[in-house]
C-alpha cells in the first residue's frame, strides 16, 4: 500500500546543491521567505548530505529528494531523513519500492499509459516532467478528463510569467521551479537574495491562488 503523499504548499524550490556548505543558508533563507517544502535534487555528490543536514537542523521544513531514479536512492533518501522522494519518471521496481517504502513516491507520468501504470500501482499523485517541453498547461488539462482523480506536480520551464497557467488547473497540487535560486544569488552566495526572490515567489503564488 502506497504512502499518502499530502501537501499544502503549492510551489516548491527545486534545488541543486553543489556545495554542501550552501545547504543550509540556502535551505534557511527558502524558509524564511515562506518556501517550506523543499525539493533537493540528487543531482550532486553532496545531495544526500544536504538532506540529512536540513533534515536535522531544520525540522520546519519539509524536505524531499529529487530526481530519485531506482529502489537503492530512494531507500537511501528514505535513510537520509527525506519526508517523499519525486522521481522524473517510473520503472516497476521503483513502484513496487514506493509501495513498501516509508516515506511518499512521486513516480512521474507524462503520456496516459504512464498514468494508467502508476494508478494501478496505488499511485495518486504524480510528477509531470519536463512540464513545458511536454505540452504544459493544456497536456494536464486534457489528462483530467479520462483521469478525474490524479493530482500532478509539474516541473521543468515553470517560472514566474507561467505559474498561473498550472496552478489555474484543478489536477494541479503543486507545482516545483528554480527560478527563486538564480545562478548568480547562488554564485555570490547571496543569501538575502534568496530569501527576497522566495518571498517574492511565495507573494506571487498568494496573488495567483487567494492564499494567505
Amino acid at each position: 500500500m502506497t504512502t499518502p503523499f499530502v501537501i499544502t504548499d503549492k510551489l516548491i524550490p527545486v534545488m541543486v546543491i553543489n556545495q554542501l556548505a550552501d545547504a543550509m543558508p540556502m535551505a534557511n533563507a527558502l524558509v524564511a521567505g515562506g518556501l517550506t517544502t523543499l525539493e533537493v535534487t540528487l543531482r550532486t555528490p553532496c545531495a544526500l548530505d544536504a538532506i540529512a543536514a536540513i533534515a536535522s537542523a531544520l525540522p520546519e521544513a519539509n524536505v524531499g529528494a529529487g530526481t530519485v531514479t531506482s529502489p537503492a536512492e530512494y531507500e537511501a533518501v528514505t535513510e537520509a531523513g527525506a519526508r517523499f522522494a519525486i522521481s522524473p519518471g517510473q520503472t516497476p521496481a521503483l513502484l513496487a519500492s514506493g509501495t513498501a517504502g516509508r516515506i511518499p513516491l512521486i513516480p512521474g507520468a507524462v503520456t496516459a499509459a504512464e498514468v494508467m501504470t502508476a494508478t494501478a500501482a496505488g499511485f495518486e499523485t504524480l510528477k509531470f516532467f519536463p512540464a513545458s517541453a511536454a505540452g504544459g498547461a493544456a497536456i494536464l488539462k486534457a489528462l483530467s478528463g479520462p483521469f478525474p482523480d490524479v493530482k500532478f506536480m509539474p516541473t521543468g520551464g515553470i517560472n514566474r510569467d507561467n505559474l498561473g497557467d498550472y496552478l489555474s488547473l484543478g489536477n494541479v497540487v503543486a507545482a516545483g521551479g528554480s527560478w527563486m535560486l538564480p545562478a548568480n544569488l547562488l554564485a555570490a552566495k547571496d543569501w538575502k537574495g534568496v530569501e527576497q526572490a522566495a518571498r517574492q515567489a511565495m507573494q506571487l503564488v498568494e496573488s495567483l491562488t487567494g492564499d494567505r
